[in-house]
Order: C-alpha cells, then sequence, then structure tokens
C-alpha cells in the first residue's frame, strides 16, 4: 500500500508541515487501528451470524405470539363483541334517543323561539330604532363631538408637536452617546482583538487544521488498510480451519463412516428387519389360525348342545390368504 497517496501541497508554510506530519501520523494510526479494524470485523460477522440464526427466529417467534396475545383477541373482540353490539344495539337506541330528543326538546324549543322569543326581539329593536336611539344621540353624541372638536384636536396637537421636540432632542443625545461608545469599543476593544485574531489565532488555527486534516486522512487510509489485513486475515483462518477441521471430517465421513454405515445396513439392519417381518407374517397366521380353530369348536359345542350356529358370518369366517 502507498501511504503517501493524497493531495500534493505547494511548499509552503501548510505544505511543508504536512510533508512533515504525514508519515509518522499515518504510521501511529495505521499500528492504532488495525486491532481495532479485526475487532469490528469480527463483531460485525457475529452480528450477522446471530441475526440470521438467533435474533431473526425469535423475533418471528415474538411476533407470533404478540400478534395470539395482543392483536387477536382485539380484532376477536372488535369483530364479534363490538361491532355487533354497535350495530343492533347502540344503533337503535342513538336514533330513538334522538326521535325523543326531537319530540321533547327540539320541537317546544322551536315553537318558544317562533311564537315568544321572536315577537320579543322584534318589538325591542323597534323600541331601540324609534326611542333610544334619537335619545342618545341628542344627550351625548352632539355634546361629545363638539368636545372632541374644539378641546380634545388643540390639546392633542399641541402634546404632538412637544412631542416630537422632545423626540428629536433625545435622537440627538443617543446619537452622539451611541457614537462615542462605537469608537471607544472600537479602540479599546475590536481593534486588538482584531490583531490578536488575525497575528495570533488565524494563524494556530490553520496549522492545526492542517493536523486534522492529515490525522483525519490518515485514519482514513489506515481502516482501508485495516480493512484488508482483517479480510486476509479471515481468509487464511477460514483456509486452516478448512484444512485441519473440516477436510479431515469430510474424509472420514466418505471414506470410513459411510461405508461402515453401509456394510452395517446391508450385514445388520436389513437381515434384522426381514427376520422381523417373517417372524410377524408367522406370528400373524398363528393368530389367525387359532381365532379359526376357536370358531370351529365353539360351532361344534353349539351343535353338541342342540343350540343354533348362528347367522352365517357369525360362527365362520371367509378365510383370506396367508399373504395380504
Amino acid at each position: 500500500m502507498d501511504l503517501e497517496k493524497g493531495p500534493r501541497e505547494e511548499p509552503g508554510g501548510e505544505g511543508r508541515l504536512a510533508v512533515a506530519l504525514r508519515m509518522p501520523v499515518r504510521i501511529v494510526v495505521l499500528v492504532l487501528v488495525v486491532p481495532v479494524r479485526m475487532v469490528w470485523d469480527a463483531l460485525v460477522v457475529a452480528g450477522r451470524f446471530l441475526g440470521d440464526r438467533v435474533f431473526r427466529p425469535v423475533g418471528r417467534a415474538l411476533l407470533w405470539v404478540g400478534r395470539a396475545v395482543l392483536v387477536w383477541p382485539f380484532v376477536a373482540l372488535w369483530r364479534w363483541v363490538l361491532v355487533p353490539l354497535w350495530r343492533w344495539v347502540l344503533v337503535p337506541l342513538g336514533v330513538a334517543l334522538r326521535w325523543l330528543g326531537t319530540v321533547l326538546v327540539v320541537v317546544p324549543a322551536a315553537a318558544l323561539y317562533r311564537w315568544v322569543l321572536t315577537p320579543l326581539g322584534h318589538a325591542a329593536v323597534w323600541f331601540c330604532a324609534r326611542v333610544l336611539t334619537p335619545l342618545g344621540r341628542g344627550l351625548f353624541v352632539v355634546p361629545a363631538v363638539w368636545l372632541y372638536r374644539w378641546v380634545l384636536t388643540p390639546v392633542g396637537h399641541a402634546l404632538l408637536w412637544c412631542g416630537r421636540g422632545l423626540a428629536w432632542l433625545g435622537s440627538l443625545l443617543v446619537t452622539g452617546i451611541g457614537t462615542a461608545l462605537y469608537w471607544t469599543v472600537r479602540v479599546l476593544v475590536v481593534l486588538p482583538v482584531y490583531a490578536v485574531w488575525r497575528r495570533l489565532l488565524a494563524p494556530v488555527g490553520r496549522a492545526l487544521a492542517v493536523v486534522a486534516r492529515e490525522v483525519g486522512a490518515a485514519f482514513g487510509h489506515a481502516w482501508r488498510i485495516a480493512g484488508y489485513i482483517s479480510l486476509a486475515v479471515g481468509r487464511a483462518l477460514a483456509v486452516f480451519f478448512r484444512w485441519t477441521l473440516v477436510e479431515p471430517a469430510r474424509w472420514v465421513y466418505r471414506t470410513v463412516l459411510t461405508p461402515v454405515g453401509h456394510a452395517v445396513r446391508d450385514a445388520v439392519l436389513r437381515p434384522v428387519a426381514e427376520a422381523a417381518r417373517s417372524v410377524g407374517r408367522v406370528t400373524r397366521d398363528a393368530l389367525r389360525s387359532v381365532r379359526v380353530t376357536a370358531r370351529q369348536v365353539r360351532r361344534d359345542v353349539r351343535r353338541a348342545l342342540g343350540m343354533p350356529a348362528g347367522p352365517a358370518g357369525i360362527g365362520t369366517r371367509e378365510k383370506r390368504p396367508a399373504g395380504r
């Protein structure tokens, strides 16, 4: 891997600092990042395995249990209890209550509004328009207009003129004080702060920015290189386990266990199964013969005692072939 790849800097102050810091920082960061990347890759593989083999089946089981415990009972309650209750009980009850409300409340209220409140309202409007309005205009409106025009308006104009003069004087004082404060703050605070920023903080900030950029680039290169190293180590471990565990186990299974299993199956299991089937057939035939003999003896005893042998099919049955 080429650790020197990256943006080339001009041979200035920042470029020389970046060139001086780049290689040591990348080496140190690579040494620190490789174990972290390998642990991260191992955790990623373990997390994928656990997610596929453990968490996903457990999640499906919990989802099914949650549906069975939480969803399905409420669905059944809604479908078989609440909906029929609403449809067959609450809706007719609401219709009945609405009819009762209409008959007992709405119709009397409409009649009261139409035949009592409306005439009273019309009478009140006529009284206000014909009596109270002329009386109020003569007693209050004319004196109020005269007072506003000949007293309040001149006094307001005089106060407005005095207020404008005071405002001009205040603005003049505020402007002078503000100008003095501005130059005082600029001379005593702004110019020294600007000088410190330009001469001290800006160069230090640029140097810190170069250091931070190089450290970030070093972490990026180190993370990619650690990924390749982790991949190579993982492949090596996979090959090692394959040739030390998987391939020997496969060879033992294919070369030793499979022929032994076939031999045991052919030499032991199949003869034992055939013998068990033969014993079963012989036992069934013997039991069938015993049953037939018992029926024959019972029939002979009935005949000897003078009893009827019974209907056909009870004392004797048709003998089935032995092989069925």
